[in-house]
């Protein structure tokens, strides 16, 4: 496996199905290193070098350690119940979702649902959130006024890699850019 297929078999792990690597995670999200590479290297050569050097490239910073590097954990994106231990932040006044032209019709009906996962990410300049979403299609940009948010009561969490995590947008909160 390169290094790019690695860092997506460590996200679904760590975000999705630690299971499939017969691993556990707390209720943190943590997963102990020493059984994440056994784990991987059944599949594929793997040791700690590779691991840190996945982690410190991952341009999306997707991973992190623990301080002696013994437990590691996805920063967010999870789609298994896991308690972040993120503390509620105050958003700037406005956030941005990229998302594809073909769930417009949706999310002009619902409003931003986290589809699967916990949260609602949340980009803090339109750069960002364009590229997320054409990843998915031809992109459409949505303004979230998060500030007017937060005043009516929604929590908000900035996660360790700079996403902005909220449960939901309600549609009266968006507008399309």
């Amino acid at each position: 496996m390169n290094r790019t297929s690695l860092s997506k078999f460590l996200s679904l792990i760590l975000r999705h199905k630690p299971e499939i690597a017969g691993i556990r995670l707390d209720e943190h999200g943590w997963a102990r290193v020493d059984e994440l590479i056994a784990a991987v290297s059944k599949k594929t050569w793997f040791d700690m070098d590779m691991l840190e050097e996945i982690v410190r490239t991952d341009s999306k910073q997707r991973y992190s350690f623990n301080e002696d590097k013994t437990l590691i954990r996805a920063n967010y994106g999870h789609s298994v119940p896991v308690d972040l231990e993120l503390e509620a932040t105050l958003p700037p006044e406005i956030l941005w979702h990229g998302t594809a032209e073909k769930n417009v019709a949706s999310i002009d009906l619902k409003g931003l649902l986290p589809m699967g996962r916990l949260y609602v990410h949340l980009s803090q300049d339109k750069e960002t959130a364009m590229k997320v979403g054409a990843r998915h299609g031809k992109p459409v940009l949505y303004c979230v006024r998060s500030a007017e948010m937060a005043a009516d009561g929604y929590k908000f969490y900035l996660s360790k890699s700079g996403v902005w995590l909220t449960k939901t947008v309600p549609v009266k909160y968006l507008e399309k850019a």
